[in-house]
């Protein structure tokens, strides 16, 4: 059957979808992607205002006539950290619902960090051991870690990309006094997450995905090797140190001139630099593998370990 998961995020809606066999590789038929930003549509109260509301709903129009065009027999909707911390997140979601046709599922954080460590754990397989998975969305950054497919430890923390720089980064570039109050922030946040991570047996591969990690790769990492249409990137802890605080001195406009650093990802990519490194660090992490597998793909991974023949 044709499988599609309607995915709204924090920085995008996308669809995505495959042609699902149970047992079989999840392999992408097509996709279609709006850039919302939806940051930028949050007002002081925490509610997405109507402009935020219009682009979220030619977003999710556009891209379930992209399904009907493109044969999706089964539309899977889930919605994340926006939609779910938005104080008018149930109002907006049920709007979207009716404009996509199928119920959207909002997921916790923990959700996300389980379904997007299984993306990771059938990518890399056993044999990577016990697997820590790192994954900057555009409003929290999720952390997991296990050797199993479902994780010993999952979290999910208020660290994304998006959110702190509409937060914290109100120029461009942003002053030396925003970088340290963001810097002091993500440092305080994080540190609970450290400590428990500690507690922990340590991992034998660190993995990230998300396509601020990607973009990050891209630009400060290495390629290792390509399998198939897929190439391995990774990205060692001093390489990211070298790049962040040089990101941070270049305005939005002029970082698109950088491998990897796309439009839509360009105004946020100072703070998503700031959490990787600050994550890595106190993490104890040198270096890292980005996983091209996450949220959407654990998704239908979940709905093919399931799907009857």
């Amino acid at each position: 059957m044709r499988l599609g998961v309607l995915d709204i995020g924090s920085n995008t809606v996308h669809l995505l979808v495959v042609d699902a066999v149970r047992d079989g590789r999840p392999d992408p038929a097509a996709d279609d992607r709006s850039t919302v930003r939806l940051m930028r549509y949050l007002d002081d109260e925490g509610r997405i205002d109507n402009d935020g509301v219009a682009a979220l709903s030619e977003a999710v129009r556009k891209a379930a006539k992209a399904a009907k065009r493109l044969g999706a027999e089964e539309l899977i909707g889930i919605a994340t950290s926006a939609i779910r911390e938005a104080t008018n997140g149930p109002e907006v979601l049920a709007r979207l619902e009716e404009i996509a046709g199928v119920p959207l599922q909002v997921l916790t954080g923990s959700e996300e960090a389980e379904l997007t460590f299984l993306a990771a754990r059938r990518w890399h397989g056993w044999a990577a051991g016990r697997l820590l998975v790192l994954d900057i969305g555009g409003g929290s950054l999720e952390i997991a870690m296990g050797m199993d497919e479902l994780p010993d430890y999952a979290v999910s923390v208020p660290l994304g990309a998006g959110r702190l720089t509409h937060d914290f980064l109100r120029s461009d570039p942003a002053t030396d006094k925003q970088l340290d109050a963001l810097k002091s922030h993500i440092k305080k946040t994080l540190a609970p997450v450290a400590k428990e991570i500690r507690k922990q047996a340590a991992p034998d591969h660190v993995v990230a995905t998300s396509k601020t990690f990607r973009s990050l790769a891209r630009l400060a990492g290495q390629r290792v090797e390509v399998i198939g249409p897929e190439e391995r990137r990774r990205m060692q802890l001093a390489d990211l140190v070298d790049w962040t605080p040089r990101l941070a001195k270049i305005p939005a406009e002029q970082r698109m001139e950088l491998p990897g650093i796309t439009p839509e990802r360009t105004y946020q990519i100072v703070a998503g630099a700031m959490v990787a490194q600050r994550a890595m660090k106190d993490l104890g992490i040198e270096e890292i593998e980005v996983c091209p597998w996450a949220l959407r793909e654990g998704v239908l991974l979940r709905r093919l370990d399931v799907l009857t023949d």
